[in-house]
């Protein structure tokens, strides 16, 4: 306890951590003043009304960071971007160029891969919010808009859009965290007032034991995300003896870190931008009047409206996404020559192919579990929506596994900072 309080006062003494968390609080006061100001032409009543009966679009909203909850100029939120970095994630993998720039090229690398990520964001912005504007005003949420006033409305929202991509990314560089998933964490933080103060007025004794075991069962998912997610399996690393110069170093042992959910929250993201994806594209269509647009909206519907199908589908994509990220990011070959060039091996396991084949198993035995879990955790507010009919449990579950995670994440970077002002 004494080293907790210890930490903390670092935090506000320290000038170089307390002005990162500084530039975080202030960058999510401009955010949330930016999704307090709505487009023009919203009919609040029949917003609420429309809102309040749409899963679909209670998902949305936190990718919206709540912007979308009163239709502000941030409506689309960090949506388009998360979206042009799954594409991206994607062709990683038919692409050797696009992978070999994301895993070999270094910073550089990485930075020009960001870019293409920025420049795919804004043609889908774009898109989606033809789409949604199309939606709403069909559904009479926005009333009066000329065809010159539709246009300005996508593109305050198009710029709304690709300004939280900008302050996404000035968060990351100069705060603590990753500014997407901040962003997100910022926006269900904020609902959480409304939603307390809702389930107050219309609260019924009678229910007294249910939320007391929704309350249980939230702590025991809170307590199991955070034991999985710092869960980590070492690996022993041993450093031959060199002698260069006349001086003899090396010698020592160490051990690599391989987390059990190597992958974080981003599988839950990719899952669920993939589930709303064909609605977003049925949302945009409706504009054209086609034929076939309307029986398709109903049949997505009819399948995303099936509880077991939808939950089914949820966790395949959890399970998938976390191998397919973990994949991305971990490159066991260019593990085992790094090892390798600096003299290190693994013992017992020769350097070379055969760490890389060793490191290569480990970690998919890891993922195996760690995307079993994330998927069991992803879908259990779903079977309790099932079993109990409050429908706003399965958006509640994927909004507290965000938060968990976007948390214990700047916990860990925090104390990195910490660790690296000792040193």
């Amino acid at each position: 306890m004494p080293k907790f309080f210890h930490k903390i006062s670092l935090i506000f003494t320290e000038r170089a951590i307390r002005n990162r968390i500084l530039f975080v609080l202030v960058a999510l006061v401009f955010f949330r003043l930016l999704a307090a100001i709505p487009i023009p032409g919203v009919d609040q009543a029949v917003l609420s009304q429309f809102f309040s009966n749409n899963q679909f679009l209670g998902l949305l909203n936190i990718f919206s960071g709540g912007g979308l909850a009163n239709l502000s100029i941030v409506m689309l939120g960090v949506g388009p971007f998360i979206t042009s970095s799954i594409i991206l994630q994607l062709m990683t993998v038919m692409s050797p160029k696009l992978k070999s720039m994301y895993t070999e090229e270094g910073e550089a690398g990485r930075a020009r891969f960001t870019q293409y990520g920025r420049l795919l964001t804004l043609p889908l912005a774009v898109l989606q919010g033809f789409g949604f504007l199309t939606l709403l005003q069909s559904q009479g949420v926005i009333t009066g808009l000329s065809a010159f006033d539709f246009a300005v409305n996508v593109v305050l929202i198009v710029a709304g859009s690709i300004m939280l991509m900008w302050i996404g990314e000035l968060v990351t560089e100069y705060g603590i965290g990753n500014g997407v998933s901040i962003l997100i964490f910022a926006g269900i933080v904020a609902s959480l007032p409304s939603t307390l103060s809702q389930l107050l007025f219309t609260f019924d004794p009678s229910k007294l034991p249910l939320f007391i075991g929704f309350a249980f069962i939230a702590l025991a998912i809170i307590f199991a995300v955070v034991f999985m997610t710092e869960a980590e399996r070492p690996v022993p690393i041993t450093y031959a003896k060199q002698s260069r110069g006349g001086t003899t170093y090396g010698g020592s042992s160490s051990y690599l870190p391989l987390r059990l959910n190597q992958a974080g929250v981003i599988p839950i993201i990719f899952a669920l931008s993939i589930l709303l994806f064909p609605q977003m594209v049925l949302n945009i269509l409706t504009a054209f009047d086609l034929p076939w647009v309307a029986g398709a909206t109903e049949t997505v519907n009819a399948l995303l409206a099936n509880q077991l199908l939808y939950g089914g589908v949820y966790f395949l994509l959890v399970f998938l996404f976390t191998f397919f990220y973990t994949a991305v990011t971990f490159d066991p070959d260019a593990i085992a020559k790094n090892l390798q060039r600096n003299g290190a091996y693994i013992p017992g396991i020769r350097p070379g192919d055969h760490t890389s084949e060793y490191l290569g198993n480990l970690i998919t035995r890891l993922t195996l579990v760690g995307a079993g879990f994330l998927g069991v955790i992803a879908v259990l507010p779903i079977g309790m929506q099932m079993a109990t009919g409050i429908a706003a449990l399965a958006i509640g579950g994927t909004a507290v596994l965000i938060v968990v995670s976007v948390v214990l994440d700047m916990i860990r970077r925090i104390d990195a900072q910490l660790s690296l002002r000792e040193y």
